[in-house]
Order: structure tokens, then C-alpha cells, then sequence
């Protein structure tokens, strides 16, 4: 009885779900242009590695 009415909830659900379907499509930014991903993942990516770098040299030149 559970089963039952969980398999008719979820069938419910997608059906009236309106979202586009297809890989990229779930994700929070495009991946359409790839010179402008490349540039954004470029900066996010390498943001967090040379943060280290310059807090490090921050430190060394203060007085």
C-alpha cells in the first residue's frame, strides 16, 4: 500500500516537473561558450592555489 502510492507520487512529481533535460543543464553556470569557461574554472581554480602564495608574501612585507 506504502509502495503504491510512493511509485504514484514520484511519477506525479516528474511529470510535472518542468525542467530542460540534457547534460549541463542542471548545472549553475554555462558551459555552452568554452573559452569563457575555460576563463572562469582558470580563475576559481586558480584563486585557491596561489592564495597561499600571496597571503605568505603579505606577511613577509609587513613591517
Amino acid at each position: 500500500m506504502l509502495g503504491v502510492s510512493v511509485r504514484r507520487f514520484a511519477t506525479s512529481a516528474v511529470r510535472r516537473s518542468h525542467y530542460e533535460d540534457g547534460p549541463g543543464k542542471n548545472l549553475p553556470f554555462s558551459i555552452e561558450n568554452k573559452w569563457r569557461l575555460l576563463g572562469v574554472m582558470s580563475l576559481f581554480l586558480g584563486s585557491g592555489f596561489f592564495a597561499p602564495f600571496l597571503l605568505v608574501r603579505h606577511q613577509l612585507l609587513k613591517k
